[in-house]
């Protein structure tokens, strides 16, 4: 018996993938799949969501969403990022294939999506030239701040901000006010 090819997924692919769920990404052909996540997780995601489109409504340098998206840099990307900022006109098109000049991701760390989050889409992020790239850890209470260049993160634990080109003044999160319990 011969061994099976790997499949190297296709943004299509993964586009006509079933609706059970399951998050479905793939990076360079790379099939990532995730559960749903957990509430404290998307608990986390509003606090943020709420904070970025206040902050937007403010300083309209861009517009805030959520997932689930339809993000693709490429025939053999596609990703779901828990929360991003994208040029505002890309998203009055209303139309996902001309969402690609994200300002802000973020990403909420989560055991199921750890490895991926952390790696395999960063190093995306970082490729397509995504300024500000913030991974939350709910565990340790502290976010990795990434940029382009960046081979190493900046760990913040009592403060992130994110100054967006434009903007006169930056976008600040107190983490303890982040993590408060529910």
């Amino acid at each position: 018996m011969g061994m099976v090819a790997p499949v190297y997924y296709t943004a299509n692919m993964v586009r006509a993938l079933p609706d059970d769920g399951n998050r479905y990404e793939t990076v360079h052909g790379e099939l990532l799949v995730t559960p749903a996540p957990k509430l404290w997780h998307q608990e986390i995601v509003v606090r943020l969501l709420i904070g970025l489109r206040t902050y937007l409504d403010q300083h309209p340098i861009g517009h805030v969403l959520a997932s689930p998206a339809d993000i693709s840099w490429g025939s053999d990307v596609l990703v779901q990022p828990d929360l991003f900022v994208a040029d505002s006109a890309e998203v009055r098109t209303l139309d996902w294939n001309n969402v690609k000049s994200l300002q802000l991701v973020i990403e909420v760390l989560s055991p199921a999506t750890a490895r991926h989050d952390r790696f395999t889409k960063r190093r995306l992020y970082q490729e397509v030239g995504v300024p500000t790239y913030w991974l939350i850890d709910p565990e340790d209470r502290a976010v990795e701040v990434w940029t382009p260049d960046s081979t190493l993160p900046r760990l913040d634990r009592d403060r992130v901000t994110w100054q967006p080109a434009g903007a006169p003044e930056p976008f600040a999160v107190a983490l303890a006010e982040l993590f408060r319990p529910i």
